[in-house]
């Protein structure tokens, strides 16, 4: 248990330092290029109920909000809801209290062991049509808004792309070095993984193979479960570049001056609301709505300056 606890302390650690460093990566980026520059949106011409739904979101984000959500209304809630924190939270629970049960609890641990790995073959089964989905769901994008949708954003998307990229190699790559082995090698590893996030721009859809293939290259199944969920919610490095970045981009785009005290404000901020993103599409835009509110310089309805962010998502969770 007490090496378990160093494990999960390790790893907050971690996450904390290299997220910060994503946060601080995606601001000098965005300030340098300035991609949203010239483009001079007036707030008062934006659809504000374009995103009343987000900003209502956003209004109920805030650390107490945050803390609470942790806490689960009921263990099928947990799971029914597919909030990681609160499966994360019961399954430490749970396991502490299993451990505490000794022998008693071999059969319970059996049992759970057995249907772990029911649970992994149907997910295999399942992840064999994945690109036929991920197909879809792009030929969906494509046709909606078409190839020319991109191109008013496309400095911002191109941007946020090569700052992502800048990232995994230099800053995962040396990290990986550091630790002995080849971020390349790594990608190349867990490259199905990659495809799916592609297809469904959600991190959290590739979860349950991670945890599957890094347990087959060596690392301990207690570390595997516990730090790689809880990555997904206090590690999302895409996510962090997109957030500096669109609220930088937001303000350039609007005219609305962001000095020096107003950037550290908002990484600040975001070093907390962060950390609430989720690896599920879209909730990037809701952390980033609250983010805006928090600052209280930027207008809220700036979000609506880019309503097609499923580009920006794919990048993010790939990156994450």
């Amino acid at each position: 248990m007490k090496a378990v606890g160093r494990t999960g302390a390790v790893a907050l650690l971690y996450f904390e330092i290299v997220s910060t460093i994503a946060l601080i990566i995606g601001l000098i980026i965005v300030n340098v290029v300035q991609p949203g520059a010239g483009m001079n949106v007036d707030p008062a011409t934006l659809d504000a109920q374009a995103v009343a739904v987000y900003a209502a979101q956003a209004k109920e984000q805030g650390i107490i909000a945050f803390l609470m959500d942790v806490i689960p209304g009921s263990v099928i809630g947990a799971f029914a809801s597919g909030n990681i924190l609160q499966v994360l939270l019961f399954a430490v629970l749970f396991g502490f209290a299993l451990h505490r049960l000794g022998s008693k609890g071999q059969l319970i641990f059996n049992v759970i062991e057995s249907f772990s790995q029911v649970i992994f073959g149907i997910i295999n089964m399942i992840m064999r049509l994945a690109p036929i989905g991920a197909f879809g769901a792009m030929a969906f994008t494509i046709g909606k808004y078409g190839v020319g949708s991109l191109v008013q954003l496309g400095q911002l998307i191109i941007c946020f792309y090569i700052t992502c990229i800048l990232f995994v190699v230099v800053v995962l790559g040396t990290i990986a070095r550091v630790t002995g082995f080849s971020i390349f090698k790594f990608i190349r590893y867990i490259r199905e993984e990659l495809l799916i996030v592609l297809g469904t721009s959600s991190s959290e859809s590739a979860l349950p193979r991670m945890l599957d293939k890094m347990e087959k290259l060596g690392c301990r199944k207690s570390v595997v479960g516990l730090v790689i969920p809880t990555g997904y919610s206090f590690n999302l490095d895409g996510t962090s570049i997109y957030l500096t970045m669109a609220a930088v981009f937001i303000a350039q785009a609007t005219n609305s001056h962001m000095d020096i005290f107003h950037q550290i404000t908002l990484l600040v901020v975001l070093l907390l609301s962060s950390k609430g993103a989720a690896g599920v599409t879209g909730s990037g835009f809701i952390v980033l709505a609250a983010t805006i509110s928090a600052v209280g310089h930027l207008p809220v309805c700036g979000t609506g300056v880019n309503p097609r962010y499923r580009p920006l998502y794919v990048r993010s969770a790939r990156a994450d």
